[in-house]
């Protein structure tokens, strides 16, 4: 890399994203920092609960690229964030799907229209605070970060080649406590703020209210079924459910029961036994690989079904050109259609699809 490029920053008020830009500047950069605005606060659910892009939030990136000494910029991105991601969000639950709107949101906005707007400030490179690497010898390679904990490798599996190789990820080196340890010595007031858990617009974690608040949906109840078609109860919309779920069935049985599938067409809730959760066999579209040699005819590799599953060997093989049929060796709970499926080769990503379906 050539000292003095220019690299935009985007920051979101915390920790991780202010040490990317206090380590890109460091090493050389001219940094601009930019925090975007993806979401009304009013729109952020319930009172008490912190909203995404609060005015604390921009006020804390601002601070920081005041001691760094740098620029700082407040970008509205309301509209795409709305047709890209929030739509995504809501429609994906009314299909009976369980959606990830964190990766969306880095392909479609932080890699997409922030990367454009990027291009605008005629910046070389974006810069996030992701915890991931990325290597470049001769081709650009995401692999996961020095901390296991917070590798965040998952959710950006669906970026091209051309937003990685215009993307730097300084802090991919570090531990967490490192990165805070920093932080403090920099002087920077984010140092001991808490990381966010939940998806950002949906603060208080109420899927299914924030769905009702922003789509006109009647409380059309539906059966909830066990495994031999026995009706056991009824819900008040399938889209309060996901596959896995043990809270909130309002049945009673002598054992627990998880959600093992979802029917949206016919608004049945199917449930079973844990054992009925496992399966080995589902088929994966939308693929996008970061290795050349693709999945060929068939493939071993690990695979993460959702970003806190422990990566579990597989073998993927090809259905079609838009399509890959992923068995497990051992089997796997709650395999979720609208969840991402990412293939591992080590430390390395090979590429990743959405589950479509699973099968028996």
């Amino acid at each position: 890399m050539s000292r003095g490029q220019r690299v935009l920053v985007a920051m979101s008020g915390g920790v991780d994203s202010s040490m990317a830009a206090a380590i890109l500047k460091e090493e050389g950069y001219e940094v601009i920092g930019a925090t975007m605005k993806i979401w009304p606060r009013e729109h952020c659910g319930k009172q008490g609960k912190k909203p995404c892009c609060s005015l604390r939030d921009i006020e804390d990136a601002k601070k920081v690229c005041d001691v760094l000494g740098i620029r700082h910029y407040v970008l509205n991105f309301e509209k795409v964030f709305r047709e890209k991601v929030i739509d995504y969000f809501i429609s994906e639950y009314l299909k009976g799907r369980t959606p990830n709107p964190c990766i969306l949101c880095n392909e479609k906005i932080k890699f997409g229209t922030f990367l454009r707007r990027a291009g605008e400030l005629d910046c070389d490179f974006i810069s996030t605070g992701h915890h991931a690497r990325i290597e470049r010898n001769g081709c650009c390679r995401l692999r996961e970060s020095v901390d296991k904990r917070k590798d965040q490798s998952y959710v950006l599996f669906s970026l091209s080649p051309a937003q990685i190789e215009k993307t730097l990820f300084p802090i991919g080196d570090s531990n967490k406590d490192d990165i805070r340890g920093n932080a403090e010595a920099l002087g920077l007031s984010v140092s001991k703020k808490s990381d966010s858990q939940e998806i950002c617009f949906v603060p208080d974690n109420d899927y299914p209210g924030f769905i009702m608040r922003h789509r006109a949906l009647d409380f059309k109840k539906g059966d909830i079924i066990d495994s031999n078609g026995r009706v056991l109860g009824q819900h008040n919309g399938y889209w309060n459910f996901t596959i896995g779920q043990r809270r909130g069935l309002g049945i009673s049985h002598k054992g627990p029961l998880y959600v093992t599938a979802i029917d949206a067409d016919k608004d049945i809730i199917r449930v079973g036994e844990y054992a009925e959760l496992k399966k080995k066999r589902f088929r994966v579209k939308g693929i996008n690989w970061f290795d050349k040699k693709g999945v060929g005819k068939e493939r071993k590799a690990e695979v993460k079904i959702r970003y806190n599953h422990k990566k579990s060997e597989a073998f993927l093989k090809k259905v079609n050109e838009g399509e890959i049929e992923v068995e497990f060796e051992e089997p796997q709970a709650a395999i979720t259609p609208g969840q991402a499926a990412v293939f591992y080769e080590g430390e390395y990503v090979l590429g990743g699809g959405w589950i479509e379906r699973v099968l028996v």
